[in-house]
């Protein structure tokens, strides 16, 4: 059955590829930009206002929580991708009954996740060396971060079905006030209240809360087509299958590449509360750079998806390369502001004093940046192949990521400390595109061979 789009959606199977996928990137690009922000004002006041063994706690604990959030929001991603498919096919009573059946899993997940980390939280961080001396602080915030589980999880579904109908807008605008809230409450809490890394922590958990409810509202409200009915809400053995094959490996994906994350946050860790510092520092800025290739790939998940969906393999290979192009277009403009301004960009969390804080952060900064093409081909090549239903694939690279960081964590940082530190995220994204580039032409030319077009059931 076809349906005629609200104007809330936008298809991306006509016109110019390099439009559709910077239409829709710049509002997602904005959006984490300004997520990304406020994480940053965040660990600012912690690293300014409370001090540098605070900062330490928060980052001491951030490989954990892109393990746990990072499978919960890849499984996210992953269960939107047959809602893009089904979009892109015109096919809208099967899309609504992929939205029903993805919020039974996603509340699964949700209790589950949740139940667990909080339940192994402190054990979490022991695993991990975290340093005596800010262990206290660190445990308060990660088990705060893991209370937002359910409510980040909410979120990442509702807008990546919001997206899979090609509307990345309005989850901006929803980051926008939720972001705005955050700040004003870490302000509140911390500055006002001073109720240190804990205020940290519940700022963020009612940021989360709001960015979901909103997300929610806008659906019942305005996106109605996405609004199961009828028949369209009774469980489904297929189309949860058809979710699961698509969200447990995205979701896996992550969390493997996190192992490998986990073995070098503890091999940073043991160098000590300058290095942990060091590298919550440098984290907080690079993700502000890298988000936008992240959110370039994320772009691509979608728009593959639906053109998949619609049987445009040529708009596919088109889609890719046109992305490609703006990718480095980007890296030229981050080379030109990170490698002058790095320290500058350091002293927004310590203050000028803390030396060796500031030149290992930024150290790390420029080494990193000189491989941004390397993770811009990553990015690109993972989501597209998760677009054209293939998670399985993209999963491996997650792996040879995770070998990767393995490798350095019990290698090169034992020899080279700080320095091996600062490669860790280059090896890993040169090892994945290893496995990537090849893996999309032999995709590609499968698709062509077959005369088949993968799409949701």
């Amino acid at each position: 059955m076809r349906a005629t789009p609200s104007q809330h959606t936008e298809s991306m199977t006509s016109g110019a590829p390099a439009r559709s996928i910077l239409k829709f990137a710049v509002p997602l690009i904005l959006g984490y930009l300004l997520q990304q922000m406020y994480l940053i004002i965040d660990a600012a006041i912690v690293g300014r206002w409370i001090g540098v063994g605070a900062l330490a706690a928060v980052g001491a604990s951030s490989s954990i929580m892109f393990l746990i959030m990072g499978f919960c929001n890849g499984a996210c991603a992953g269960f939107a991708i047959p809602v893009a498919q089904a979009f892109g096919a015109g096919d809208h009573h099967k899309m609504r009954c992929y939205v029903s059946n993805a919020g039974r899993i996603a509340v699964v997940l949700a209790l589950v996740a949740t139940l667990l980390s909080c339940l192994f939280c402190e054990k979490i961080l022991q695993l991990v060396n975290t340093p005596a001396d800010v262990f206290h602080d660190a445990y308060v915030f990660l088990f705060l971060q893991f209370c937002t589980i359910p409510f980040t999880i909410a979120y990442n579904l509702y807008s990546g079905q919001i997206r899979a109908l090609g509307n990345s807008k309005e989850p901006f605008y929803f980051l926008i006030a939720s972001s705005f809230l955050n700040i004003l409450l870490d302000i509140v809490f911390i500055l006002l209240l001073g109720m240190g890394v804990e205020g940290a922590g519940i700022a963020t958990f009612l940021s989360q809360a709001f960015a979901s409810w909103l997300c929610w509202r806008f659906i019942r409200r305005r996106l109605t087509v996405l609004v199961p009915k009828g028949d369209e809400r009774a469980f489904n053995n297929k189309k949860i299958s058809i979710l699961l094959n698509n969200g447990v490996p995205m979701g896996l994906q992550f969390s493997i590449t996190a192992v490998g994350i986990i073995m070098l946050q503890s091999a940073n860790n043991a160098l000590g509360t300058v290095y942990v510092a060091s590298f919550t520092a440098a984290i907080r800025i690079k993700y502000l750079f890298t988000c936008v290739l992240e959110n370039i790939g994320v772009a691509m998940a979608t728009y593959c998806g639906q053109n998949i969906g619609a049987r445009r393999l040529d708009r596919v290979k088109t889609g890719v390369r046109d992305a490609m192009g703006i990718m480095m277009v980007y890296f030229v403009l981050t080379v030109a502001v990170i490698y002058p301004f790095a320290d500058e960009m350091m002293m927004l969390f310590v203050n000028g004093g803390e030396q060796e804080v500031i030149a290992n952060a930024a150290q790390l900064m420029r080494i990193s940046n000189w491989f941004y093409p390397a993770l811009g081909v990553l990015v690109i090549l993972r989501y597209s192949i998760q677009g054209l239903g293939y998670s399985n694939l993209s999963m491996m690279s997650g792996v040879m990521e995770m070998i990767a960081r393995c490798g350095v964590s019990l290698w090169l940082v034992p020899a080279w400390a700080w320095l091996g530190v600062c490669y860790a995220d280059p090896v890993a994204w040169m090892m994945a595109d290893l496995f990537l580039a090849p893996a999309y032409l032999w995709l590609l030319k499968r698709l062509r061979k077959d005369h088949r077009i993968p799409s949701a059931a």
